[in-house]
């Protein structure tokens, strides 16, 4: 593989691996004398758990450990919590209730753990399931944030009526409602987001082991961020130094935001290890997938928008009600209902934002980022009450944007939620985009569709050292291997893993000019790097930059 040039198409070499089924994914992963973990669930979205009897599951064949909530409190594991102190909308602190890693009193939505069984085979362990004698007393749930907000309504948790747990703003609440109260035309216009799962292709997953001479856990699973989860395993559940946990991930067959948070299954195979001395592994099928998977978004938000005669942007508020599911145990459903709240500016010159949002507890899974979290939803409400805007004014959509849109002699940009803009050409990408689109003849199109029946609706590297690309090695996934990292998810590991590997590259070149300094005795100042050899100005004299690496 030759040198490869930032942009370039580069011939993906994973593929020939995965397509012919060598990939190496958690249940690929050979562990002699591995046991099968099973997870039995609640099937009632709230109910109280009266008693659990399990002493016939423990005698069924092949099962070495069958564990509740019981047990749970006697080994005293710790559980999650959010790092970020939230606020109610009185001022109030935010609610927090974690989730144990086995329900013990309650079971606050259907799929909520109640035991791990651990057995030889699978089948074993959920034959085993079915002989642990559970006694709920059904509880009236609430399953929606406004039947949760409603007078009356259910207490997901008895401490906390109302079910709010935080409620979070951003921008300038008196200058919207100033500039709405004087606005020619104010659009409003209710924008409901469905709650969504990943359905990842591979299911979560992970291989267990404790080793009681190291006194060290080792996980291999199914993450996008291994030192976060080596973070709350250690920090939060095991409460260990982090050295004593290490948590590997290879091969991932999709994570999309859900992969990125620790899951009770992920401590309770780590247990079931110490209390079995075998290897356990956990893998969900699709079914428990789509019930114990963090699921997304579940928000109602609430638009206006104030424009003048011109079509002119005034102010644009947003109002959201969101479900974040039934427990409130780390950051993770905070973050699309905070983070993003910037995005509602998108592109556009409006002169005052304001929003809020009341995160709101429901008898649901929890919630957590998605495809990009935490910016597809802001900027799909204000696009969205844009185009009807557009609709109620009589101004082409498109047109209605170019009279709005942030112009490039604006930047730097500081909007008014004080994000800066440091550069960007907003007026030419709309441009380009609508060319691209042929925007001009879509209505032509749009009628001819309906009269048929349809209705629309590695090279940076490469490139920065001048090597072949086939000689680049990317490591990942070992929390052992890196000393820290925050994980992929939210779209981010093009720019940031991009922008870093420029600044590695850049070091290694500057390093470098100093070692072939030395090695062709030259001044530092005298040597240049290109295509891959540092060179001495004004000559033929060079060396490459795998043999001042082998120098080093």
């Amino acid at each position: 593989m030759a040198v490869q040039a930032i942009g370039q198409r580069v011939r993906r070499e994973e593929d020939f691996r995965l397509l012919t089924g060598r990939g190496r994914y958690v249940d690929d992963v050979p562990a002699i004398g591995a046991l099968r973990g099973y997870v039995l669930r609640s099937p009632h979205a709230h109910a109280r758990v009266t008693s659990i009897d399990a002493d016939e599951a423990k005698t069924a064949p092949g099962i070495f450990a069958v564990l509740t909530g019981a047990d749970l409190k006697r080994r005293g594991l710790g559980t999650l919590r959010p790092l970020v102190p939230r606020r109610k909308k009185n001022g109030g602190p935010g609610f927090v209730c974690p989730q144990p890693l086995l329900a013990q009193d309650h079971v606050r939505y259907v799929g909520d753990p109640v035991a791990f069984i651990v057995a030889e085979t699978l089948h074993q362990a959920k034959d085993a399931a079915e002989l642990i004698a559970v006694e709920y007393e059904p509880l009236p749930a609430a399953i929606t944030a406004e039947a949760a907000l409603a007078p009356g309504a259910p207490a997901v948790w008895p401490d906390n009526p109302g079910n709010e747990a935080f409620t979070f703003e951003a921008g300038d609440r008196a200058a919207v409602d100033a500039a709405l109260a004087r606005a020619p035309h104010v659009v409003r216009m209710r924008i409901p987001v469905n709650r969504v799962t990943a359905n990842s292709m591979e299911p979560r997953g992970c291989l267990a082991y404790y080793d009681p001479a190291e006194e060290r856990y080792t996980i291999r699973c199914t993450v996008q961020s291994v030192h976060q989860i080596r973070a709350a395993l250690a920090g939060q559940i095991f409460r260990l130094p982090h050295h004593q946990v290490r948590v590997v991930c290879d091969n991932m067959g999709g994570g999309f935001g859900m992969k990125g948070g620790c899951y009770p299954e992920y401590g309770l195979s780590l247990w079931a290890s110490e209390v079995t001395g075998r290897p356990v592994r956990w893998t969900a099928d699709r079914s428990e997938g789509l019930l114990s998977d963090e699921q997304a978004r579940g928000s109602t938000v609430e638009a206006e928008l104030g424009l003048d005669d011109n079509g002119k942007f005034l102010a644009l508020s947003t109002s959201w009600i969101s479900s974040i599911g039934a427990y409130y145990s780390s950051d993770r459903p905070t973050i699309p209902l905070t983070i993003g709240m910037g995005c509602l500016v998108n592109t556009y010159t409006f002169p005052a934002v304001y929003a809020e949002c009341i995160a709101v507890l429901t008898n649901t899974m929890t919630t957590a980022p998605y495809r990009g979290g935490s910016r597809p939803e802001p900027i799909y409400f204000t696009e969205t009450i844009i185009d009807k805007a557009a609709r109620e004014l009589g101004i082409d959509p498109a047109e209605l944007r170019r009279r709005n849109t942030i112009p490039k002699t604006a930047m730097p940009y500081t909007t008014p939620m004080r994000q800066t803009y440091d550069s960007g050409d907003f007026a030419k990408n709309l441009e380009d985009a609508l060319h691209l689109a042929a925007y001009d003849g879509i209505e032509e199109r749009r009628a001819a569709a309906r009269r048929r029946g349809k209705l629309l609706g590695i090279g940076v590297l490469s490139e920065k050292l001048g090597i072949d690309a086939d000689k680049i090695r990317y490591r990942f996934g070992d929390s052992d291997l890196v000393t820290m990292g925050i994980g992929t998810f939210g779209s981010r590991s093009a720019q940031l893993a991009g922008s870093a590997i420029v600044t590695a590259a850049d070091r290694l070149v500057e390093k470098g000019r100093k070692i072939a300094a030395h090695v062709m005795e030259a001044a530092a100042n005298d040597i240049v790097f290109e295509a891959g050899r540092f060179t001495i100005v004004g000559t033929d004299r060079s060396v490459a930059i795998e043999e001042i690496a082998r120098q080093a």
